[in-house]
């Protein structure tokens, strides 16, 4: 049977510390290995604001337990600030950097800029930059709507590239499978910050379903903010884990 991977997007916040999440007076430096008791992944956000050292990824590495998974958001420079032109450099040095997690290293998830619209000249070049690495899962968060299109996600299909499900964002959201494997990213529900059990239903059930198909997928909750003086990341994918039935 297929994993479903369920976890947060970021695991050090100051509004998780002093009981809402983390135990009071816990170190910052043993928070992912507190986190890594209760989920067994995590989406890094913080490389898309800077790309740590690859010595910081083996520690990540070494704090986690046997079978844990980390996804590693892109860094920025990559995808907007270069929009994937000239991507050889940047990209060997993220791959290699992450690689420093060793085989818990998963998917790598490019996140698109708002305001960028579809260029497929560029995303063509960019697979085909890829393709010149060992084969990897990479995940493709389009948010500007002129990218969910056909001749799009003919290309994800040819590298086996994920179309990434944002939940909550401002575009349509258009479930395609692109991959044998899938990634969702829920951002918010519809009602506030935090996902109802109305809003995870189905998203368990489809969850299910791919499990059942044999497919592997990864959901992480981005909605990191305070619900009820709790963190809505957290609560939300626990019970979409109970869901589930992990």
């Amino acid at each position: 049977m297929a994993r479903a991977w369920i976890g947060t997007s970021g695991w050090s916040y100051k509004h998780w510390e002093n009981g809402k999440f983390y135990p009071p007076k816990l170190d910052a430096t043993e928070q992912l290995a507190y986190y890594a008791q209760h989920f067994e992944t995590v989406e890094i956000n913080y490389s898309y604001y800077q790309l740590p050292p690859r010595h910081t990824f083996e520690l990540w590495r070494e704090k986690s337990p046997a079978g844990f998974r980390f996804a590693v958001k892109a860094s920025r420079y990559l995808t907007h600030m270069k929009k994937l032109n000239a991507p050889a450099e940047p990209l060997q040095r993220l791959l290699h950097n992450a690689s420093g997690l060793g085989e818990k290293f998963g998917p790598v998830l490019f996140q698109f800029p708002r305001r960028w619209a579809v260029d497929l000249a560029r995303l063509g070049e960019f697979l085909k930059t890829l393709s010149a690495h060992p084969p990897h899962q990479y995940a493709f968060e389009f948010r500007h709507q002129s990218w969910l299109v056909a001749e799009v996600y003919e290309c994800l299909r040819a590298s086996n590239a994920a179309l990434c499900l944002p939940i909550g964002w401002e575009i349509p959201l258009d479930v395609q499978s692109t991959a044998d494997w899938t990634y969702v990213r829920f951002h918010g529900g519809s009602r506030s910050h935090f996902f109802e059990d109305d809003e995870l239903a189905p998203w368990a059930k489809r969850i299910r379903d791919w499990r059942d198909q044999g497919i592997e997928s990864y959901s992480y909750f981005n909605n990191d903010t305070l619900w009820h003086d709790r963190p809505a990341a957290i609560d939300n994918a626990r019970r979409l884990r109970e869901m589930i039935g992990n």
